[in-house]
């Protein structure tokens, strides 16, 4: 990869969980949003979001840049988690959108609306409990010899 890809495309590693916490938030603000409204093309806007916090971390999303420049400074010193676990996350959070956008755009929308309740919890549980399911997942793949340890050692010795 050349050194103005690698600038581009790329997730930090590692990652202030109080941001992560803070997009977390805000993921859950706009999907509510589109629920409740049934604004199925905020789903868009999601999934586009998503997509470039897995291309490239905060560096291009607005959620990702208002919660690492704005709002988790001031939430103190910042504590710090594996990368790849939240990418894998966010990873998660663009197939759950994606997947619900497509569906209400072609006429499903009970499986739609699911979807993003689904994506609603995941979302709750990381920001207002410090749990993040994708990071559960991503460990649970990582034990089972799916995810290859040299993805997160941080990870791998983490869970000994």
């Amino acid at each position: 990869m050349s050194v103005i890809s690698s600038r581009i495309v790329g997730f930090p590693n590692p990652v202030n969980e109080k941001a992560a916490r803070v997009v977390a938030g805000l993921v859950v603000l706009t999907a509510v949003t589109a629920l409740v409204f049934q604004a199925g093309w905020l789903l868009w806007l999601l999934a586009a979001g998503f997509l470039l916090r897995v291309l490239s971390g905060p560096r291009f999303s607005p959620f990702g840049l208002l919660a690492t420049k704005v709002v988790a400074p001031r939430l103190g010193r910042p504590k710090l988690v594996p990368g790849p676990p939240k990418r894998f996350a966010q990873g998660l959070g663009l197939t759950f959108s994606l997947a619900a956008a497509v569906c209400l755009a072609v006429g499903d929308t009970t499986a739609g609306w699911l979807l993003v309740g689904l994506l609603v919890v995941a979302a709750v549980l990381e920001s207002v409990f410090a749990f993040c399911l994708g990071c559960a997942i991503f460990g649970l793949l990582q034990r089972a010899g799916m995810i290859p340890e040299a993805v997160c050692e941080a990870c791998v010795v983490g869970s000994r």
